[in-house]
Formats: C-alpha cells, structure tokens, sequence
C-alpha cells in the first residue's frame, strides 16, 4: 500500500471493515477500529510493514480482546493504521501515510496508534484498541484531544496481539467520549461490581509539569485550579525523587531505565525477524533501528533490574485513594514533516518519553483526559493510579471531572 490509498477520506483506515456483533451487551450500538498490529480472522496484519504483512498469513482467530467487544455488542468497523512496528510516536509512515489529526490537521496525529485516534477523532469509530509501551496510545491521545487510557500492565489479554516489548507492552483504549471508554474498558478489564477504594489524594508530578512548555505548565495550573474548585480536593505536588527514594531525576526513568528494557525486548522480538529477513525498512524507522542493532544488551540489566525498583516504590507511593496526575505530552503536536532531523526528533521524544515513561515503569493504569487546549491545538491531562487499581481510577476520574455516565 502507498500513501494516498486509504479506504476513507482522513488516512485512518488500512482496511474498511463491518463484522457483526457476536451477541447483544453494553456495547450496543457502537462501533471500533482495531490498531494493526492486534488480529482480526481472515486479515492479513501488517505491524505497520507491508513487508511483515506480506511474509505472515492471515490468522485465523480473532485477537481474545477483539472477541470480547464484540461479544459485548461492538460492531469492527476498519483496520486501523499503525506506525512501522509500533516504534514511533510521531504518527507518519512511509508507508502507510499520515493519518489527520482533527483538531490540527496541519500537525501529527501521534503514534503509533495514530490511526486509531484518527478513526476516533474524525468520527469513523465510537472507540478504538490499540498498544502502548512508551506512550503509543496516550501520545495521540494527548494531540488529537480524545481519551486515551493504557490499563495496568497484562489486566487486557494480548492473546493474538503482535510481539513488541512484553515486559511494557499493553493493550489500551482511545475513545471520542468517555461513556465509550469506560464501557469499552470495563468489558476488557472484566471488571466485577464489587466495590472501590474513595479518591482521597490527588498529587501532581512537579518535575513531570516542569519538563513542559511554559504554556503548558500555565494549562495544568489552570486545569488544577478548576479540579479543586469542582471538589475540594487541593493537588498536591510531590517530585520523582520523593517517589522513589533515591536523588535522581524524572529523566532517568526513561533514559537510565524503560528505554534500555524496551530495546532490550525489541530486539529478541522482531529485531530477530529483522535481521533473518532483511525487509525494507521505512526510512525513519531505519534511522531508530540503527540504535536498536548497536545495543549493548548486557549492559542493560541493570536497567531492566532499575526498572523492577521503580515499579516495587512508585506503587508503595500511590496506595489505593490516591491519583496523580501530570501533562501527558509536554507540548503541541509538531508540524507534519518537521521531525526530519535528529534535533527535531530528540527534542520531541526525550521530554515526551520523560513523562509517558513513568506509568511504563511503574505499570500503572493512565488515562489521558482531554482537558486543555494550548495554541488552538489539544494537550491531554494525564491521571494516574497504583497497579492494577484500573476500576478505582475509572471513579476517580468521574468524581474529579465531574462525569456522568447516563
């Protein structure tokens, strides 16, 4: 496929599809894109590559998570568009195309979900699936301005979901309205009715606001402000350092830890398949998987064993009734075209990975409020909770933002 053969008019889409509901649930009457590297039957699933599509069959079993929404009463409407391999947050590919982000269409849509949030924002889908590692779902979210939510780490099946980074790796919702997100991620959750623990605490990840633009950090002020107008609840500001109990930096939760795991992973996952095949690579995945081939894995353990440290202290910091929040993207979108450069593509990723990186670690379930507008263009407000607190998080949000469901 080339640029420019989408099957809908906004470059989400890799295949327009409609299969049914398997039976009547919560989900009637709603419609979803399936990212493509999660399999439907009977379609071929490209990761992102026409290459890797072109070398594997067609499954012959939807992905469990697929079977379960539409089992719940969802209708699958499209194949969504992914980044090549999912390794990328930007959203463009060689291959593939740009999908159009609605409230910018002049900038990214984010990736490497950007189909997905695509199909969403421009109103082909109630909800989309997608995965997210190093923020692939909260990162499109954040600029296109819908809901983004990456669960706990495996709370979603991943049977018949593509092999990227396992020990970060999770599959995640986008969603237009809330009402579809909750509804959607309670199915996926399999979330019982039993009761949660009461939102006592609200903490804000200063050095996370820090590391944004100032215009930004000026739009959390005043989306705190509102929160506790709304609730009584005063954020309070807590550091990284605070967190872990050791001097050290937000950025080090990326830089000394998640990345070193993640390409570690990478390469015993499609990095094998890679050099075995030789595929043709997209010119910008070519350039970050040059970083991959040269990586030194032995002398990433002690990042792997850095990343377990994180995720035993952060989640002793944040016990049931807290939540914190923070930017989920340090800035706007970029400009289409205008990560052409290794300056341009550093200054996108690193602050971006400084904040995406810390529920990637600690395995935390996040979900990206769209809450602040910033130069005309969308910028998500990030909360999130301890392990596996998926449904406590889900209330808390309500309750914070003021939500009603029916």
């Amino acid at each position: 496929m080339t640029q420019g053969t989408s099957p809908d008019s906004v470059g989400a889409l890799v295949e327009r599809l409609d299969i049914a509901p398997l039976r009547n649930g919560p989900l009637n009457g709603t419609r979803f894109t399936v990212k493509d590297n999660i399999d439907l039957a009977g379609h071929r699933t490209s990761y992102g590559s026409p290459a890797w599509r072109d070398a594997h069959p067609a499954p012959v079993h939807n992905a469990l998570c697929v079977d379960q929404l539409l089992a719940a009463g969802a209708r699958c409407v499209g194949k969504a568009v992914a980044d090549e391999f999912t390794y990328s947050l930007d959203g463009e590919s060689q291959f593939f195309g740009t999908p159009c982000n609605a409230r910018a269409p002049e900038r990214i849509p984010g990736g490497s979900s950007s189909g997905s949030a695509a199909s969403v924002a421009n109103g082909l889908a109630d909800f989309s699936i997608g995965t997210d590692s190093g923020g692939s779902l909260r990162v499109p979210a954040s600029l296109c301005g819908i809901w983004g939510m990456r669960p706990s780490l495996h709370r979603i099946s991943e049977a018949g979901v593509l092999p990227f980074m396992p020990s970060v790796s999770t599959v995640g919702l986008l969603s237009a309205e809330y009402r579809h997100l909750e509804v959607a991620a309670r199915v996926l959750l399999r979330s019982g009715a039993g009761p949660v623990a009461p939102l006592r605490r609200l903490l804000v990840l200063s050095d996370g606001v820090e590391v944004s633009e100032a215009a930004v950090r000026e739009a959390v002020r005043k989306a705190l402000a509102e929160i506790a107008r709304r609730t009584g609840i005063v954020p309070e500001p807590v550091r990284f350092a605070d967190l872990v109990g050791e001097d050290i930096p937000l950025g080090d939760c990326n830089l000394k830890a998640l990345r070193d795991l993640q390409t570690a992973e990478f390469q015993s996952t499609v990095g094998n398949w890679i050099e075995a095949v030789r595929p043709e690579l997209g010119r910008s995945f070519s350039m970050a998987y040059g970083n991959v081939r040269s990586f030194d894995r032995i002398a990433a353990l002690d990042s792997v064993t850095r990343c377990e440290r994180f995720f035993e202290r952060i989640n002793a910091a944040l016990p049931a009734g807290t939540v914190i929040c923070f930017p989920t993207t340090p800035s706007i979108a970029p400009l289409k075209g205008s990560l052409n450069t290794l300056d341009a593509v550093t200054a996108f990723y690193d602050p971006t990975m400084t904040l995406t990186a810390f529920s990637g670690v600690a395995r935390l379930p996040e979900i990206s409020a769209p809450l602040m507008t910033v130069e005309g263009c969308p910028v998500g407000l990030s909360l999130a909770a301890g392990h596996y607190q998926d449904e406590f998080l889900l209330a808390a949000l309500r309750d914070l933002l003021g939500i009603r469901l029916s």
